[in-house]
C-alpha cells in the first residue's frame, strides 16, 4: 500500500501521526481536509509562521469581562484531525507544543490538564525545498511521527484529469464512516496476532539498522513499536488477522524513512535512505 492516502489511512488506524513532505502546489492541504471529511471526524488546520505562539495551538485563560472571571478558551488542537501546516515555519518552542497532544493525548495548559478527543491525529507538512526562514524539525520530533510520506508531482493523466475537474460543477465530498465505527477498528489492531519470530524479526531489522556502515543514527525502540503497530493495521486492511513478514517489509520505508540519519560521506557517494532500506530487509532473513 504506497498510495499517499492508503498510507494516511493507515496511520489513523494505528493511532500515529503523519508527516507529508512534498512541494507546494500538490494538494496536501486539500487532501487532508478532504479525508476528513469522508471520515466524518472534526478537522481543524493551523497555519505555523514564525511568530505563531505554543498558546495559538494549544489555547490560552481569557478574562470574561462579565463575570471578572479566567475561562479557558481552547486552541484548535481540541479537534480529531489537525493539519500543522508548513510545521517547520514555526520556531522550536511552538512546534513542541504539539508533543503533548501526539504522545500522550492530552494538553498541559497554565497547570491544567485536558485530554484531547478520540480519534486524535496530527498532520503536518513541510516544503523540503526551502531552507531559508524554516526551522528543521528535530530528529526527537520526527521520531514522533508514524510515517513520513512523500507527495510527489501527480502523473500525466492525472494532471490533464485534474483540468477537467476544475472544469466541472464543484463535487460535495460525503462522509462514508463515523467516530464510533474508526474508534472500533483501532481497537481491533492490537489483536491481530504476531508471533514471537515475528517480533524477533522486527527488533532485528531495527537493531540492524543501528550497525549500518552508511548509518549515522538508526532506527529507535519507537520505531520497533511503530512497525509492530502499522504491520497490524496493514494486515488488518488485507483482510488478515494476523501479522506477516510481507505486512512489516510493506510499511518499512515509510516508518524509517525519518529516523534514520544517511553519513554524509556515504550522501555524497550517492546512497539514499530508500536503498538502505531495502538493504535492510534483504539482509534480515525470513524463517519459514
Amino acid at each position: 500500500m504506497n498510495d499517499v492516502t492508503d498510507q494516511m489511512l493507515m496511520a489513523l488506524l494505528a493511532g500515529g501521526h503523519v508527516l507529508l513532505e512534498g512541494v507546494p502546489g500538490t494538494a496536501k492541504t486539500t487532501l487532508c481536509r478532504t479525508f476528513s471529511i469522508v471520515l466524518g471526524i472534526h478537522f481543524e488546520r493551523v497555519q505555523f509562521t514564525p511568530d505563531l505562539l505554543p498558546s495559538d495551538v494549544t489555547g490560552t485563560q481569557v478574562l470574561d469581562q462579565r463575570t471578572s472571571d479566567f475561562v479557558l478558551r481552547k486552541g484548535p488542537i481540541f479537534c480529531q484531525l489537525l493539519l500543522a501546516d508548513e510545521l517547520n515555519r514555526a520556531p522550536a518552542r511552538t512546534q513542541s507544543s504539539l508533543l503533548e497532544g501526539m504522545q500522550e493525548r492530552q494538553v498541559t495548559i497554565e497547570g491544567k490538564t485536558l485530554r484531547l478527543p478520540e480519534p486524535f491525529m496530527v498532520l503536518a507538512t513541510q516544503n523540503p525545498i526551502e531552507q531559508e526562514g524554516v526551522y528543521r524539525l528535530p530528529e526527537a520530533q520526527l521520531d514522533r511521527f508514524l510515517f513520513r510520506i512523500q507527495v510527489g508531482y501527480p502523473q500525466r493523466d492525472q494532471e490533464i484529469d485534474m483540468l477537467a475537474l476544475h472544469s466541472r460543477p464543484t463535487f460535495q465530498s460525503v462522509a462514508v464512516t463515523t467516530v464510533e465505527e474508526i474508534i472500533g477498528i483501532q481497537r481491533q489492531v492490537d489483536s491481530v496476532f504476531s508471533s514471537r519470530e515475528l517480533q524477533e524479526y522486527i527488533i532485528d531489522l531495527v537493531r540492524k539498522s543501528r550497525q549500518h556502515p552508511d548509518l549515522a543514527l538508526g532506527a529507535s525502540p519507537r520505531a520497533a513499536i511503530n512497525l509492530l503497530k502499522a504491520g497490524r493495521v496493514h494486515a488488518l486492511l488485507c483482510g488478515r488477522d494476523f501479522l506477516t513478514h510481507e505486512d512489516v517489509q510493506a510499511i518499512c520505508l515509510p516508518v524509517l524513512a525519518h529516523r534514520l540519519i544517511i553519513r554524509p560521506e556515504s550522501e555524497m557517494d550517492g546512497r539514499t535512505i530508500v536503498e538502505i532500506v531495502k538493504q535492510l530487509i534483504q539482509s534480515i532473513p525470513v524463517l519459514q
